[in-house]
């Protein structure tokens, strides 16, 4: 079983140690195994689990909402459609986020346009 430090932990992740803490403390993240010294080690369901966290967390979804998922996960498959329903909902949210986007991309191509029009 491959396991990882702390160090480890952060550059597979991208998440800094405190957040991992953090996460750990307010049960994102499922106690972490210790070693012998109560060293932190990871392992790769962990470092998965960070995974789905970041890619949530980058897209927008508050901590409160992540929460959520992680309870309906870890309360078993009887929540798939919950956890369903819930990623749904973030989709859309992330949607909205790329159209408006979208619509201030295009703004700024008109004012780079108009710039070149203009020299």
């Amino acid at each position: 079983m491959t396991v990882y430090t702390p160090a480890e932990a952060v550059e597979e992740t991208g998440f800094s140690l405190d957040t991992l803490r953090y996460y750990e403390k307010i049960g994102l993240l499922e106690r972490v195994t210790r070693n012998a010294s109560g060293q932190r080690r990871f392992t790769q369901d962990d470092i998965g689990w960070l995974g789905m966290l970041r890619c949530l967390r980058d897209t927008g979804m508050p901590i409160a909402t992540m929460l959520r998922f992680a309870e309906l996960v870890r309360a078993g498959d009887h929540t798939i459609p919950d956890r369903i329903k819930l990623l749904e909902e973030h989709d859309r949210q992330v949607q909205a986020q790329i159209a408006n986007l979208a619509e201030r991309q295009r703004y700024i191509h008109n004012k780079i346009s108009y710039y070149r029009s203009v020299m």
